[in-house]
């Protein structure tokens, strides 16, 4: 059986204006995909070309930075610091800065990377996260208008936190002969926005087990609903496992920014509770739930927001 494609949907800002026939068809797209796959690819131009080029060349001056220094950036929260030198998956790096949308945050990570300060850099990382930031909230208002549930989402919006993080895949040695870059998975954020830099290896596993290749285009953007996202939907927004696995001789570079509540408990909206769909989880704090990740119960669940929060 052919695998299906992921949607590419058209996020132009031609096509944004609230409640057009242009952005009600784009919502119903996006609704209709989040529904079926949790992800789907944007077009989206909020990033220009010269911010584009300006960030992959910041990441690669990041990874270039020594070990030690990488090191630095530990963070208490689990998955939002330094990520490197993990035996199961030898190919992957990754990078984060907490709280990527405010200066202070922005400022806290470079200045820790770069002591004698890295403008640049800090002015390119805010930008992007900013603009990525945008997306997400483009996307949060198609699901209040879409599932009627405005002043729920209001809340959310108002307690996202930004996790923007830098993501470095090696290329496989000819005697290794493990291409994996990344364990398949499921997301601990509310809401992850990837770019690549239109090189392959991202696959998407369908509620059928069925695995989709992700083939990268210019000016696109990967969004894909997490657990968290899943669960205050009523299991309504698919949260889909996924992986990489590398392929050719190229390196891989991509940056994801996860979406975390901060400070508001998860509560699925009254209005997504009905007859065909009864409450599925109990109401749980974000952080909590990613601290129950690191645990050998959620480290060992085939699908942990189940085990930890869903009604038996």
């Amino acid at each position: 059986m052919t695998p299906p494609k992921l949607s590419v949907i058209d996020f132009s800002l031609k096509n944004l204006t609230p409640n057009s026939s242009s952005w009600i068809t784009t919502c119903n797209e996006a609704m209709h995909a989040l529904e079926k796959h949790g992800v789907f690819i944007a077009k989206y131009d909020g990033v220009s070309q010269e911010l584009d080029d300006a960030i992959f060349l910041a990441s690669r001056d990041l990874f270039d930075l020594p070990t030690e220094v990488k090191l630095l950036n530990t963070i208490d929260t689990p998955y939002h610091g330094y990520t490197g030198q993990i035996p199961s998956m030898p190919l992957f790096e990754s990078l984060g800065i907490e709280n990527a949308t405010t200066t202070e945050g922005v400022e806290f990570f470079t200045k820790l990377m770069w002591p004698c300060g890295n403008e640049s850099f800090g002015k390119r990382a805010l930008m992007f996260s900013k603009a990525v930031e945008e997306l997400y909230q483009i996307v949060m208002r198609m699901i209040e208008k879409s599932y009627g549930i405005e002043e729920q989402c209001e809340r959310l919006l108002g307690s996202s936190a930004q996790n923007l993080r830098f993501i470095k895949y090696l290329c496989p040695k000819e005697d290794e002969g493990n291409p994996l870059g990344i364990l398949p998975h499921t997301d601990i954020s509310f809401m992850k926005i990837l770019h690549d830099q239109q090189v392959k290896g991202l696959q998407i596993k369908t509620k059928e087990g069925q695995w989709i290749e992700v083939d990268p285009l210019p000016s696109s953007f990967i969004v894909l609903a997490g657990d968290v996202c899943m669960a205050w939907s009523n299991g309504r927004i698919h949260a889909p496992y996924h992986r990489v696995i590398m392929q050719g001789n190229q390196e891989r570079y991509s940056l994801g920014q996860f979406t975390f509540i901060k400070g508001l408990n998860i509560q699925i909206p009254q209005k997504l509770i009905d007859e065909d769909h009864p409450q599925r989880f109990k109401d749980f704090d974000h952080y909590k739930y990613l601290y129950y990740r690191i645990t050998s119960e959620g480290m060992k669940s085939e699908f942990p927001i189940k085990s930890y929060c869903e009604i038996n």
